[in-house]
Protein backbone atom coordinates (compact mmCIF):
# COMPACT_ATOMS: atom_id res chain seq x y z
CA UNK A 1 0.00 0.00 0.00
CA UNK A 2 2.83 2.41 0.87
CA UNK A 3 4.53 1.75 -2.46
CA UNK A 4 1.34 2.71 -4.30
CA UNK A 5 0.98 5.93 -2.31
CA UNK A 6 4.62 6.76 -2.96
CA UNK A 7 4.27 6.17 -6.68
CA UNK A 8 1.08 8.29 -6.77
CA UNK A 9 2.92 11.10 -4.99
CA UNK A 10 5.81 10.84 -7.44
CA UNK A 11 3.43 10.76 -10.41
CA UNK A 12 1.64 13.85 -9.05
CA UNK A 13 4.94 15.73 -8.71
CA UNK A 14 5.96 14.81 -12.25
CA UNK A 15 2.62 15.95 -13.67
CA UNK A 16 2.89 19.18 -11.69
CA UNK A 17 6.23 20.04 -13.34
CA UNK A 18 5.17 19.37 -16.91
CA UNK A 19 4.98 22.17 -19.40
CA UNK A 20 1.45 23.50 -19.66
CA UNK A 21 -0.11 23.42 -23.12
CA UNK A 22 0.00 26.66 -25.06
CA UNK A 23 3.19 27.94 -23.38
CA UNK A 24 6.47 27.97 -25.29
CA UNK A 25 9.36 25.96 -23.90
CA UNK A 26 11.55 29.02 -23.59
CA UNK A 27 9.08 31.05 -21.54
CA UNK A 28 8.24 28.04 -19.33
CA UNK A 29 11.93 27.33 -18.58
CA UNK A 30 12.66 31.03 -18.04
CA UNK A 31 9.78 31.21 -15.57
CA UNK A 32 11.12 28.22 -13.59
CA UNK A 33 14.62 29.74 -13.47
CA UNK A 34 13.25 33.10 -12.34
CA UNK A 35 11.15 31.47 -9.60
CA UNK A 36 14.14 29.40 -8.42
CA UNK A 37 16.27 32.55 -8.33
CA UNK A 38 13.62 34.40 -6.29
CA UNK A 39 13.34 31.47 -3.85
CA UNK A 40 17.14 31.42 -3.36
CA UNK A 41 17.76 28.02 -4.96
CA UNK A 42 20.95 29.33 -6.63
CA UNK A 43 22.40 31.16 -3.63
CA UNK A 44 24.70 28.52 -2.13
CA UNK A 45 25.97 26.63 -5.17
CA UNK A 46 29.63 25.50 -5.19
CA UNK A 47 31.86 27.97 -7.03
CA UNK A 48 29.43 30.87 -6.63
CA UNK A 49 31.11 34.20 -7.28
CA UNK A 50 34.19 32.60 -8.85
CA UNK A 51 35.17 32.94 -12.50
CA UNK A 52 34.38 30.01 -14.77
CA UNK A 53 37.54 27.98 -15.42
CA UNK A 54 38.66 27.60 -19.02
CA UNK A 55 36.29 30.22 -20.38
CA UNK A 56 39.11 31.99 -22.23
CA UNK A 57 40.78 28.77 -23.46
CA UNK A 58 40.47 27.40 -26.97
CA UNK A 59 37.68 24.89 -27.57
CA UNK A 60 38.70 21.29 -26.95
CA UNK A 61 36.27 18.47 -27.72
CA UNK A 62 37.90 16.16 -25.17
CA UNK A 63 37.91 18.64 -22.29
CA UNK A 64 35.67 16.48 -20.14
CA UNK A 65 37.92 13.42 -20.52
CA UNK A 66 40.97 15.46 -19.54
CA UNK A 67 39.16 16.95 -16.55
CA UNK A 68 38.02 13.48 -15.40
CA UNK A 69 41.57 12.09 -15.67
CA UNK A 70 42.95 15.07 -13.74
CA UNK A 71 40.21 14.88 -11.09
CA UNK A 72 40.68 11.11 -10.60
CA UNK A 73 44.49 11.47 -10.73
CA UNK A 74 44.71 8.99 -13.62
CA UNK A 75 46.85 8.89 -16.72
CA UNK A 76 46.72 6.91 -19.90
CA UNK A 77 49.54 6.08 -22.23
CA UNK A 78 49.41 3.68 -25.16
CA UNK A 79 51.00 0.36 -24.14
CA UNK A 80 54.06 0.95 -26.32
CA UNK A 81 54.82 4.21 -24.52
CA UNK A 82 53.85 2.97 -21.06
CA UNK A 83 56.35 0.12 -21.33
CA UNK A 84 59.18 2.63 -21.75
CA UNK A 85 58.16 4.25 -18.49
CA UNK A 86 57.99 0.83 -16.81
CA UNK A 87 61.50 -0.03 -18.11
CA UNK A 88 62.89 3.10 -16.49
CA UNK A 89 61.11 2.26 -13.25
CA UNK A 90 62.52 -1.28 -13.42
CA UNK A 91 66.05 0.07 -13.89
CA UNK A 92 65.63 2.24 -10.81
CA UNK A 93 64.21 -0.70 -8.85
CA UNK A 94 67.16 -2.88 -9.87
CA UNK A 95 69.59 -0.16 -8.78
CA UNK A 96 68.12 -0.04 -5.26
CA UNK A 97 67.46 -3.80 -4.93
CA UNK A 98 69.28 -5.40 -2.03
CA UNK A 99 69.34 -9.06 -3.09
CA UNK A 100 70.01 -10.95 -6.28
CA UNK A 101 66.68 -12.83 -6.13
CA UNK A 102 64.90 -9.48 -6.00
CA UNK A 103 66.85 -8.32 -9.07
CA UNK A 104 65.98 -11.52 -10.95
CA UNK A 105 62.33 -11.13 -9.99
CA UNK A 106 62.25 -7.54 -11.28
CA UNK A 107 63.94 -8.60 -14.53
CA UNK A 108 61.52 -11.50 -14.97
CA UNK A 109 58.52 -9.26 -14.41
CA UNK A 110 59.63 -6.48 -16.77
CA UNK A 111 60.67 -8.99 -19.45
CA UNK A 112 57.17 -10.48 -19.31
CA UNK A 113 55.62 -7.06 -19.74
CA UNK A 114 57.97 -6.20 -22.62
CA UNK A 115 57.15 -9.50 -24.32
CA UNK A 116 53.42 -8.90 -23.93
CA UNK A 117 53.58 -5.36 -25.33
CA UNK A 118 55.82 -6.34 -28.24
CA UNK A 119 53.63 -9.32 -29.10
CA UNK A 120 50.17 -7.85 -28.62
CA UNK A 121 50.37 -4.08 -29.05
CA UNK A 122 48.77 -2.76 -32.19
CA UNK A 123 47.57 0.71 -31.17
CA UNK A 124 49.94 3.64 -30.96
CA UNK A 125 53.55 3.85 -32.04
CA UNK A 126 55.49 0.61 -32.55
CA UNK A 127 57.46 -0.75 -29.61
CA UNK A 128 61.23 -0.81 -29.94
CA UNK A 129 61.91 -1.93 -26.37
CA UNK A 130 64.21 -4.95 -26.06
CA UNK A 131 63.99 -7.42 -23.20
CA UNK A 132 66.61 -7.32 -20.46
CA UNK A 133 69.46 -9.85 -20.67
CA UNK A 134 69.09 -11.39 -17.24
CA UNK A 135 72.67 -12.59 -16.74
CA UNK A 136 74.19 -9.36 -18.03
CA UNK A 137 71.93 -7.24 -15.83
CA UNK A 138 72.61 -9.37 -12.75
CA UNK A 139 76.38 -9.18 -13.44
CA UNK A 140 76.15 -5.37 -13.68
CA UNK A 141 74.15 -5.29 -10.44
CA UNK A 142 76.84 -7.43 -8.73
CA UNK A 143 79.53 -5.00 -9.88
CA UNK A 144 77.55 -2.11 -8.36
CA UNK A 145 76.85 -4.05 -5.13
CA UNK A 146 80.14 -5.77 -4.18
CA UNK A 147 79.26 -6.03 -0.46
CA UNK A 148 76.48 -8.54 -1.06
CA UNK A 149 77.49 -12.10 -0.10
CA UNK A 150 74.87 -13.91 -2.16
CA UNK A 151 76.32 -16.65 -4.33
CA UNK A 152 74.77 -17.00 -7.81
CA UNK A 153 73.75 -20.63 -7.22
CA UNK A 154 72.01 -19.70 -3.94
CA UNK A 155 70.24 -16.80 -5.62
CA UNK A 156 68.82 -18.99 -8.38
CA UNK A 157 67.78 -21.72 -5.94
CA UNK A 158 66.09 -19.28 -3.55
CA UNK A 159 64.57 -16.96 -6.17
CA UNK A 160 60.83 -16.56 -5.73
CA UNK A 161 58.57 -17.34 -8.66
CA UNK A 162 57.91 -14.08 -10.51
CA UNK A 163 54.48 -12.55 -10.05
CA UNK A 164 53.77 -12.54 -13.76
CA UNK A 165 54.65 -16.21 -14.42
CA UNK A 166 51.00 -17.24 -14.48
CA UNK A 167 50.24 -14.43 -16.96
CA UNK A 168 53.09 -15.59 -19.20
CA UNK A 169 51.82 -19.18 -19.16
CA UNK A 170 48.30 -17.99 -19.97
CA UNK A 171 49.56 -15.83 -22.83
CA UNK A 172 51.62 -18.71 -24.23
CA UNK A 173 48.58 -20.98 -24.05
CA UNK A 174 46.55 -18.32 -25.88
CA UNK A 175 49.13 -17.98 -28.67
CA UNK A 176 49.58 -21.74 -28.92
CA UNK A 177 45.82 -22.23 -29.28
CA UNK A 178 45.67 -19.45 -31.86
CA UNK A 179 48.52 -20.99 -33.86
CA UNK A 180 46.73 -24.36 -34.15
Amino acid sequence: MDAQCGSRRLRFQLVEHRKPPGVTWESWVDKQIREGYEQGAFDHLPGAGQPIRGLDAAHDEDWWIKEKLKREDLSYLPPTLAIRKRVEEARLAIAVATTEPAVRSIIDEINGEIWRVNALASAGPPSTVVRFDEEETVAAWRRDHPADDVAPSDAVANAPEPQHAHRRRRALRFWWAKAR
